[in-house]
């Protein structure tokens, strides 16, 4: 007979918070910086969503997903993604091996993509195709190669990188890559107390080894406890109304978003401002979701779901701007009053 009461709702939330700070912490013993993005990053794999960092290069991003990997006990594996790479160079092919009594035999080698943390490395340096081949195990947590399909072990994640489109050899994601991404952050410049802290880490003789603060089978149950959070009605609308808002001609567009936006959000822009909302309200010790933790995550969450017109790209209006506009047009709902 198991006696063991269930854990309460502080309980879980305080026991979330703590996890998630012992594995942010350790990712800043070699991060400088960057903490918004960080709680980004973390916030997509408590999620259970993928992330998209933009950034040029040379400003943390691959070193701040490599960190997260050896902070946690997972399969790790990096892909550089290059203009001449195959989809078979990640999912995986079969090839001939020789056996040994003799002879030959055909083996499958899996690709890095069977893996549980994927760092895709400058993503969009890929040419479409490859791009696209990334889209089932994002999506669908398996890969199909031939007749053999390979089931990929939750807690599964793809971090990519990218760097801005305006890059030579560069090609844009397609629409449907972008969003299946829980995600989109931006990684900005390094502030000039934060440059004199990186030069100190990374120009002396010293080096920072990252330790294991957490697992997978962790982190499959933090993603439970997650899902487990509820949402109030009235901030559900308020996601709702935000998602529609970005779609030209619904009854909560701002003007901009009708006269600049090609293509709104879709469902999944909804979903993620819920799931990540729950991930802010369990770090802040809550266990129900609020409208500010809603508006705080919603460009990460719909600026990679917007696509700006051609009118609106000439006028160099930017998703940011949009969903700024959103935020100010659309209220927030009072709470309903406690009987």
């Amino acid at each position: 007979m198991n006696n063991k009461a269930p854990k309460t709702a502080a309980t879980q939330a305080a026991e979330f918070r703590t996890t998630f700070d012992k594995i942010k912490t350790e990712i800043s013993r070699i991060m400088v910086g960057q903490e918004e993005v960080i709680d980004g990053v973390l916030t997509a794999l408590m999620a259970g969503g993928h992330v998209l960092l933009e950034g040029v290069p040379g400003l943390g991003k691959t070193m701040l997903i490599r960190s997260l990997g050896e902070a946690l006990d997972l399969k790790f594996s990096r892909i550089q993604f290059t203009p001449d790479m195959m989809p078979a160079d990640i999912q995986g092919t079969s090839i001939l091996v020789e056996k040994d009594r003799g002879g030959q035999e055909v083996r499958f080698r899996e690709g890095p993509l069977v893996s549980s943390l994927v760092l895709a490395d400058e993503i969009n340096r890929a040419t479409p195709k490859t791009q696209s081949a990334l889209l089932e195990a994002m999506q669908e947590k398996q890969l199909t190669v031939g007749t053999r399909t390979i089931k990929l072990e939750e807690p599964y994640c793809v971090m990519a990188t990218q760097n801005p489109i305006e890059q030579e050899g560069t090609y844009p994601l397609p629409e449907a890559q972008l969003d299946r991404f829980l995600f989109k952050l931006v990684v900005g410049y390094p502030t000039e107390s934060e440059y004199h802290d990186i030069l100190n880490r990374t120009t002396t003789s010293e080096q920072i080894e990252i330790q294991k603060v957490s697992t997978g089978s962790r982190i499959n149950q933090l993603r439970n406890v997650v899902r487990s959070v509820p949402v109030p009605e009235h901030v559900q609308g308020y996601a709702i109304r935000l998602v529609m808002a970005t779609q030209p001609g619904s009854e909560y567009a701002p003007s901009p978003v009708n006269e600049f936006v090609m293509l709104g959000s879709s469902p999944r822009g909804a979903q993620s401002l819920l799931l990540a909302g729950k991930v802010r309200a369990l770090v802040a010790g809550r266990f129900a979701v609020s409208c500010d933790d809603v508006r705080d995550i919603a460009k990460s969450s719909l600026r990679h779901r917007i696509m700006v017109n051609f009118h609106g790209i000439s006028e160099g209006i930017t998703p940011d701007r949009l969903i700024e506009a959103v935020l100010s047009e659309v209220n927030q709902p009072n709470a309903p009053a406690v009987a």
